[in-house]
């Protein structure tokens, strides 16, 4: 089983960054896709990016395109989230997220799942 542990949410103003990073530990395999969800209150989980094992293949939500970068470095099994300009949509739990096989968007597609760090802008 693979425990994903994400770090780096906080308080953050409208407009301000914030880099949240996924550390995978436990047993991984090739081809291993991670990303990110979140979940604000009273709303459906929404998918933010995820990115194939190579990092070839990255996909962003178009709330978030432009604003946020996905990245990995798999030397240390992490996957980070750039976040850029901030806005108070944004606010929300963002879980990490990971699979063996293809990049998707499909949250039921995803086997292992973070326990979430909150991510909170304020206006």
């Amino acid at each position: 089983q693979v425990q994903l542990v994400e770090s780096g949410g906080g308080l953050v103003q409208a407009g301000g960054s914030l880099r949240l990073s996924c550390a995978a530990s436990g047993r991984t395999f090739r081809g291993y896709a991670m990303g990110w969800f979140r979940q604000a209150p009273g709303k459906e989980r929404e998918f933010v990016a995820a990115q194939s094992s190579t990092g070839l293949s990255t996909y962003y939500a178009d709330s978030v395109k432009g604003r946020f970068t996905i990245s990995r470095d798999n030397a240390k099994n992490t996957v980070y989230l750039q976040m850029n300009s901030l806005k108070p949509e944004d606010t929300a739990a963002y879980y990490c997220v990971g699979r063996r096989g293809l990049a998707t968007i499909k949250e039921y597609e995803y086997d292992d799942w973070g326990q979430g760090t909150q991510v909170t802008v304020s206006s």
